[in-house]
């Protein structure tokens, strides 16, 4: 097995792995950067469209299309459909996730050590796909904490306080020491939260933090403990939701065209739709409101995906997508949908203000490589 480490980021055909994939390459171009997007079959054209004019922006003939059950005279999605003998995924039955996402990629990278980019942002709490498998590290350069959540845990673990509290030394000058080593010397406890110590430490430096945690790793099988230099330690700031878009706007890319917001009216009053996320056309995770959206403006995709249903296979619980079109219901999606609009624009001075259509990408398939 190589130790040459591989640096990958998975293209999803959504915004943020998008533009994950741009700030990269703009600003870290000395990194040996592999792109790969595993296609379902079952893709937007529009996202199709996005993964053309990412590759030209990126240098041509970058991203490798990993395709699962590549000798099937079928697409993937429907080869593995008739596997499972017609039983749609789910969110609580998400083969579609294993067998065409998760599996392509980790068959992608083997078994010598891999870092893995993941284009989460600042504004996001969560933590996206953690590979089981210990040569794929993942590290996410829009977030002000790089590292995921096991890293930290290890590094932050009391028995380690000690270690961390040497390398601490080793690396900030006397003045600020002091400083650090009280929070640093401060175990995690009911009135200490991990979070709460990982925020003061940032706040104390977060390139001094990078610098440790990096020094930390050297002893560990890690992939990063194979590289001698890591440009991201010098990264300081996060990159939330707009400036994700500044970067799509300002290359050759552009927001992929399912994000733009189309107006409709609705007895009386308009509101506005859209799709929030990349993947599957029929994808389970979408909002009634984006099964509107999509009967609507891509009626050929609803029917297809309604062709999918059977007795007891559905791709909304509770209701069927013939169900869902009804016009009684349909008017009142839409209706819910508008009070809902109403409600955010009643409180955009509110802090906690999130999308109605919220970056359900969060949620979907394409979580394990966003």
């Amino acid at each position: 097995m190589s130790n040459k480490v591989r640096h990958v980021i998975g293209i999803s055909g959504g915004k943020d792995s998008a533009a994950l994939a741009l700030y990269l390459h703009q600003n870290y171009p000395q990194m040996d950067m592999e792109y790969y997007f595993c296609d379902t079959g079952k893709e937007l054209k529009e996202t199709y469209d996005l993964i053309e004019k990412l590759d030209h922006e990126l240098g041509g003939n970058k991203i490798q299309k990993l395709e699962a059950a590549h000798t099937s005279h079928k697409d993937p999605f429907d080869h593995f459909l008739s596997l499972y003998r017609g039983y749609l995924p789910s969110s609580n039955a998400r083969w579609c996730t294993k067998k065409l996402k998760l599996e392509p990629f980790e068959r992608f990278v083997g078994d010598g050590p891999v870092i893995s980019y993941v284009g989460i942002r600042d504004d996001e709490d969560r933590e996206g796909y953690i590979s089981r498998k210990s040569n794929i590290q993942s590290i996410f350069p829009f977030r002000r904490n790089i590292w995921s959540e096991d890293v930290i845990n290890l590094v932050l673990r009391n028995s380690n306080i000690e270690q961390v509290a040497n390398h601490y030394s080793q690396t900030v000058d006397k003045e600020k020491l002091h400083r650090i080593l009280d929070v640093v010397n401060t175990p995690i406890s009911e009135k200490l939260a991990q979070r709460e110590k990982l925020k003061s430490l940032h706040n104390l430096g977060i390139k001094d933090f990078n610098k440790v945690v990096f020094d930390f790793l050297k002893n560990t099988a890690y992939p990063i403990a194979l590289i001698d230099n890591f440009s991201l330690l010098e990264k300081e700031n996060g990159l939330i939701r707009k400036d994700i878009f500044e970067i799509l706007e300002n290359s050759t890319v552009g927001v992929p065209k399912y994000y733009k917001e189309v107006e409709f009216e609705h007895n009386g009053k308009k509101g506005v739709y859209a799709r929030s996320r990349s993947g599957c056309f029929f994808c389970f995770f979408q909002q009634r409101i984006e099964w509107v959206w999509l009967y609507e403006q891509h009626p050929e995709l609803f029917q297809k995906a309604m062709d999918y249903e059977k007795e007891g296979y559905n791709w909304v619980e509770g209701e069927t997508l013939e169900q869902l079109i009804l016009p009684e219901r349909m008017n009142k999606i839409k209706e819910d949908h508008i009070k809902k609009l109403e409600k955010r624009n009643n409180n955009n001075n509110s802090p906690y203000l999130v999308d109605i259509l919220e970056d359900a990408e969060a949620e979907g398939c394409a979580a394990c490589f966003i």
